[in-house]
């Protein structure tokens, strides 16, 4: 990790752009009002030297980075390991979605292209403390500055980036504890976990007591931050509920620089907003307290056909049809339909559950697969816990390079044959048009213990569906072409099946049509009060965020109000 380096080195040559500021606009590098080396130093000297000034995390690639050269081994190694979430969630800046960083400093282009902070924060604080996230977002409300929060980078919709931007870097706050917990909703083990704890690290804390917490598909997201924020879908689903289902209470703190405890007791309106809410809105989360379950036995199983015949689109109705059975027994399924007609199941998860259970599940699946005589490889194991099993069908987890797009689809598409057909017609047409359909299919119906403002729609659905077209890593041209086509094209065959339906906040279109109601549905307007209760003056912004219209960025990256 690169630490402070004198700002002087860094701009001057590190900007594309050095235009004018712009009446409500944020301050933006190169603008008279961005804060002098002079008070850069002096901010970096109040928070202990936890400034971090960026260097691209690519810029060994490059020439033209001021006080680095080009290394053709370190290049190599950073291409390698491109798409490890590990080589991103370490940096303050790089963000695992490459869309966001729109080619500013990237590996795979020519030695001698562009290698500037462009699209990247120039600077993050690495926080510990409430006292950091004080004087963080009080430096960025003197100086007018865009104030970015981020935790591992682990972000579809661009919200823990930003150019001209200060980022709060969550990362390092690594806390957590067991606790006995007691309160009017709920009485039993639960962890405290802080900012930065990711999803892996929390599991091991709680498996070594017997434990498991409900965590992502991803083992290095950050549990506190947008994942759970926004709510959090988990290979245990089925049988807990999604993530923020599990939210005791928060520790936050809020633009004005209050830290306040946010539960169902104390608070409440802050708790409810935060818990589904959607990520970086309402204040800077310093910690989340959860629910904690026994750790179980898991069943899995994993699935795999391929056939060139529409006997393959019979065989997809069938299983869509049978869905609701399984994740109501407790299963979780993840799967995918493949351009060229091929499905896999990658991934089911049934906890408490037999191979056998687990294999009755998925019988009408695999005897209609055996009537239409299409080979197909099935497996069924039976694992002491749950991370055992998650271990062994999710071995590794790279980043998905991918122009995303997606929809939560209810129940009700499956509740007659003619409504299937229509489902598995739908998923056809995104196949046809060479994307990937994959699914999380679980059963999130349970109302949570307190309410929360997961968007409603999640209650009633069956399955996630994420689609998308391949991301190009050199041509930005083609990735907004793609992006084009998720948003015109794809996510429309779905959305005309689910009209008023939604689709999950953390991994969507971002350029969604609508996105108030598809993301956050009936509770827009009461997350927008709540917003403007906690943040008044926009301190926390970022795309498709609640009150985020407010604000747009122009072509440069700067933010600006958007006119009244």
């Amino acid at each position: 990790m690169v630490v402070w380096t004198s700002v002087a080195v860094l701009l001057g040559a590190a900007w594309i752009t050095k235009s004018p500021a712009q009446p409500q606009c944020r301050c933006f590098p190169g603008d008279s009002c961005w804060p002098s080396s002079a008070e850069w130093d002096s901010f970096n000297k109040t928070l202990g030297g936890k400034l971090i000034a960026t260097v691209p995390i690519a810029s060994p690639c490059h020439d033209g980075f001021p006080g680095v050269s080009y290394d053709a081994d370190k290049c190599a190694q950073i291409q390698a390991n491109w798409a490890r979430p590990e080589l991103h969630d370490q940096t303050t800046h790089s963000p695992m979605a490459a869309f966001f960083a729109n080619l500013s400093c990237d590996p795979f282009t020519p030695r001698d292209a562009q290698c500037t902070i462009g699209a990247y924060v120039p600077y993050a604080v690495n926080a510990s403390s409430a006292e950091d996230y004080r004087r963080t977002a009080a430096f960025a409300t003197t100086h007018n500055i865009r104030l970015v929060i981020r935790n591992t980078g682990h972000d579809y919709m661009g919200k823990s980036t930003g150019a001209g931007a200060l980022a709060l870097w969550t990362h390092n706050i690594k806390d957590r504890s067991i606790l006995d917990y007691e309160s009017a909703a709920y009485t039993g083990k639960a962890m405290k976990i802080g900012a930065g704890v990711q999803a892996s690290e929390a599991q091991e804390t709680a498996n070594a007591q017997g434990l498991v917490v409900v965590e992502g598909d991803c083992p290095t997201v950050g549990i506190a931050g947008g994942y759970i924020q926004g709510g959090g879908t988990s290979p245990l689903a089925s049988k807990f509920g999604l993530a923020v289902d599990q939210v005791l209470e928060w520790e936050v703190v809020t633009a004005a620089g209050n830290l306040l405890r946010a539960a169902p007791d104390q608070n409440p309106d802050l708790y409810w907003a935060l818990a589904g809410g959607g990520g970086g809105a309402y204040g800077m989360v310093l910690s989340v307290t959860v629910k904690l379950h026994p750790n179980m036995p898991t069943a899995g199983a994993t699935l795999s056909f391929t056939e060139s015949s529409d006997k393959y689109w019979d065989i997809i109705q069938t299983f869509l049809s049978k869905l609701p059975a399984i994740v109501e027994a407790g299963a979780t399924v993840y799967w995918q339909a493949i351009p060229g007609n091929l499905f896999l199941m990658p991934q089911s998860y049934f906890p408490n559950g037999t191979a056998q259970d687990l294999e009755l599940l998925l019988k009408p699946t695999l005897e209609a697969l055996n009537q239409s005589q299409i080979p197909y490889k099935f497996s069924s194991q039976e694992y002491p816990t749950f991370q055992d099993s998650f271990h062994a069908m999710n071995p590794e987890m790279n980043i998905s390079e991918v122009n995303l797009g997606g929809r939560i689809i209810p129940r009700s598409l499956v509740a007659s044959e003619n409504a299937a057909a229509s489902l598995s017609g739908a998923i056809k047409s995104i196949t046809d048009n060479g994307s990937v359909l994959a699914g999380v299919s679980m059963d999130v119906s349970r109302q949570p213990t307190s309410p929360n403002s997961a968007n409603p729609v999640w209650r009633e659905s069956l399955f996630l569906a994420f689609l998308g077209t391949m991301y190009d890593r050199v041509n930005m041209t083609a990735n907004l072409v793609g992006q084009h086509t998720v948003t015109n094209v794809l996510d429309p065959a779905l959305e005309k099946l689910t009209p008023g339906g939604g689709a999950y906040l953390n991994e969507a279109d971002f350029n969604q049509p609508n996105w108030q109601e598809v993301f956050y549905g009936q509770n827009y307007p009461k997350l927008l009060a709540i917003k403007k209760k906690y943040d008044p003056n926009g301190i926390f912004w970022g795309p498709t965020v609640v009150g985020s219209e407010a604000w747009k960025e122009a072509a440069d990256g700067r933010l600006c109000m958007t006119a009244k």
